[in-house]
């Protein structure tokens, strides 16, 4: 019997599998962190001999390669990737066998990029499920533009396709497996439910019931801003990453915090937006280790910047360098634990107020401000505050000088991107103040007043 371990990412919204027999055992797409695939391939009592990749992956980084030289298994990678290092090739139709059981057969699944594969995993000759990685997703399918705007009209087409070709081959019974779709930037849309089959998806997902031209428009349109790391990943994974260092990075003191500050390197405080508007080291900025801390840092950071993480204990910190090395930021330049007041030495620790939905309904008519707004452009397009500036997050460090003069209230959705927004203004020595709650729900009571 096939037994299939689903293994979350959920802060990049992605999933892993681990499939065994009880013996022998294959995985699909693993993360970079490959500890935690090793541990339940360990606690299964279940030897890895195959590792197989749906696509080179454009939202994280894979520990394919990793895992195949720590087990010695296998590493199934389409042979039309044009990839650095040693892999053991497969393409459309080839058929691999797991055990006494289990076969495993790749399906040429284009859409997600040209080369995507998808997997499907038959037992004593029947197919019981499908690694479906960035092509099929419950509800949706993998984002078609990720490739660039030349490749996007293709893609979209293939995807489409690439669906109807999973619908007819693989029997509606067998479950479905993807590795996007969790809250990943790579879907299309998103969708809430957490497991599928074939004859679901024929049910419910606009892919098979809309006819291409349908489909391509209501895809093009829904598709907005994805994470600037993005950029890197493919150049990454094909050329084979190792595993990481995740060993504690050098600790850092106050004036070594402000020294790198001042030097231009980011020091990420990964305390809650609470504890961090009450107090922290001036010029740190707030990318919170309770929310998508590793997509946001890894969308708004330079590059190559180094970065310092700052965290209350050092599991919270642990937490951070493992979601840092998923997204390729390897090793942090430094670190520091504990109480804000350590860090800042004999300075204070710098503050901002927060205020909630209604207090900023109360204020804009009793003085001047200035509302900005940092969601994505789907969402100011939805609805927004009226007069209200809208910079989206991904693109205020480098707008910074396009937020107009005044006390800025800056708000997002939830909270949590205000937070960043906020700490990067309030960095740059400007006066804000942090709109902190449920924008939907403050605005419907605001519009139905």
């Amino acid at each position: 019997m096939a037994y299939v371990i689903a293994i979350d990412t959920p802060t990049l919204g992605d999933r892993s599998y681990l499939v065994h027999d009880g013996e022998v055992a294959f995985v699909v797409d693993p993360q970079r962190d490959i500890d935690r695939i090793l541990d339940l391939a360990a606690d299964a009592g279940v030897r890895i001999t195959h590792v197989f990749e749906t696509h080179v992956h454009n939202d994280y980084v894979t520990g394919g390669r990793a895992l195949a030289d720590a087990t010695g298994a296998a590493y199934h990678v389409n042979a039309a990737d044009a990839v650095e290092f040693d892999r053991t090739p497969i393409a459309d139709g080839d058929e691999v066998r797991v055990g006494d059981e289990l076969r495993v057969t790749a399906l040429a699944t284009p859409g997600h990029t040209f080369t995507h594969l998808s997997y499907s995993l038959s037992e004593r000759g029947r197919q019981v499920a499908v690694f479906t990685g960035g092509s099929l997703l419950f509800g949706s399918v993998g984002r078609p533009d990720l490739l660039g705007p030349e490749h996007t009209q293709d893609l979209v087409r293939l995807q489409h396709a690439s669906a109807h070709r999973l619908a007819a081959e693989v029997p509606g019974s067998a479950d479905l497996y993807p590795t996007h779709g969790f809250g990943s930037f790579c879907a299309a849309t998103q969708s809430s439910a957490s497991s599928s089959t074939l004859d679901t998806e024929k049910a419910t997902n606009p892919v098979l019931s809309q006819t291409e031209e349908e489909f391509v428009r209501g895809i093009l349109a829904g598709l907005d801003a994805w994470p600037a790391y993005y950029a890197h990943m493919a150049a990454i994974n094909s050329a084979g990453p190792s595993a990481p260092d995740l060993s504690p990075p050098a600790r850092a003191d106050a004036e070594q915090l402000r020294r790198r500050i001042a030097d231009g390197e980011w020091v990420v405080d990964l305390r809650n937006r609470t504890a961090f508007a009450a107090g922290h080291v001036f010029g740190s900025l707030n990318f919170g280790a309770d929310g998508n801390f590793a997509t946001y840092l890894g969308w708004l950071i330079p590059w190559g910047t180094p970065v310092t993480l700052l965290g209350e204990t050092p599991d919270q910190v642990a937490h951070a360098q493992r979601e840092l090395v998923r997204i390729g930021i390897d090793r942090p330049a430094a670190h520091a634990t504990g109480d804000p007041r350590e860090w800042t030495g004999d300075q204070p620790p710098a503050t901002y107020p927060r205020a909630t939905f209604a207090e900023l309904a109360k204020v804009r008519h009793h003085r001047p401000i200035v509302v900005l707004d940092v969601r994505r452009n789907l969402e100011w397009q939805e609805s927004h505050v009226p007069g209200a500036v809208h910079i989206p997050l991904h693109e205020l460090p480098r707008r910074l000088a396009d937020v107009p003069d005044g006390e800025i209230w800056v708000h997002c959705a939830s909270g949590y991107r205000a937070s960043i927004a906020a700490s990067l203004l309030h960095a740059a020595g400007r006066e804000v103040v942090h709109v902190d709650g449920d924008y939907a729900s403050a605005f419907l009571k605001e519009t139905s007043a």
